[in-house]
């Protein structure tokens, strides 16, 4: 009799032959680091240049609430810059789980020559939700160096927002890699970005505060990843620290998790068919 075949909804199996994985990774993607670097953030410098610049002189300043539960009135580029860096991590975290990795597992059939070594499924997913959220931390520490450079904030709680930042980067590249899961082609992309990350984007207060929202569209806000990236990395930006820490790094941690088991289990399912 034939052993039952395990759930693939079971834990993942983890080890540190994820490692090579990464690594085999980041050899690829040094012959296109310079490409790669220009492309992830030209777009975020565009939109402080457009935005940040020119409807922040129209803008003037914007309140923000504080921790003390008053609020301050900053200018209306460090409160771009403070969100947009979050979606840039986003972005580039959600990119290369999506069409980078699908290349890999579907197009170029580079996961099945690995797992012909002895590399268990489980490792090369986590090494891709690690590659990503590498990529996405190369992109937003070049961002900062941007931003350091124009004077938009020299606050010494930025080395905090980089870890918080990382951790963005690990948070979206799990949820991209549930939709690479299911992907038959690269037009399937189409419908997360459309549908997901857009309508995050203009409902996490990463160009307008959320107060301006009606407040049924303000409470859903408050539990979407992006809000609560976006919380946590604004104030330190204005040199404060978050209202409630606590509570959006546990939505961080949460959804991270379940991302990345939903992912592994989706994963499995795939390969197993």
């Amino acid at each position: 009799m034939a052993p039952p075949t395990p759930s693939p909804w079971r834990p993942p199996v983890l080890s540190a032959r994820w490692w090579p994985v990464f690594l085999r990774n980041r050899l690829v993607w040094r012959k296109l680091a310079i490409p790669s670097l220009v492309g992830n953030i030209a777009e975020p410098l565009m939109w402080l240049v457009a935005f940040g610049y020119g409807m922040g002189k129209l803008v003037g300043q914007v309140p923000v609430a504080t921790a003390d539960g008053g609020s301050i009135h900053v200018p209306y580029l460090l409160f771009l810059a403070s969100g947009s860096i979050c979606m840039s991590a986003m972005n580039a975290a959600s990119f290369e789980a999506l069409y980078s990795a699908f290349s890999r597992m579907h197009v170029q059939k580079t996961w099945d020559g690995i797992m012909n070594a002895p590399v268990r499924l489980d490792d090369v997913v986590l090494a891709e939700m690690l590659w990503a959220a590498f990529k996405a931390l190369f992109t937003v520490t070049a961002i900062l160096g941007v931003m350091l450079a124009l004077g938009i904030s020299h606050s010494p709680k930025l080395l905090v927002a980089w870890a918080v930042l990382l951790g963005v980067g690990i948070m979206f590249s799990s949820i991209a890699l549930i939709f690479n899961a299911l992907a038959k082609g690269y037009d399937f992309f189409t419908y997360y970005f459309t549908l997901v990350l857009t309508p995050m984007m203009f409902l996490s207060g990463v160009f307008v505060p959320r107060e301006q929202l009606p407040p049924i569209v303000r409470a859903i806000s408050d539990w979407l990843p992006l809000t609560n990236a976006v919380e946590l990395v604004r104030p330190l930006f204005m040199d404060r620290w978050p209202a409630h820490p606590w509570r959006h790094s546990l939505v961080l941690v949460v959804t991270t998790v379940v991302a990345f088991w939903v992912a592994m289990a989706l994963t499995r399912k795939r390969f197993r068919s």
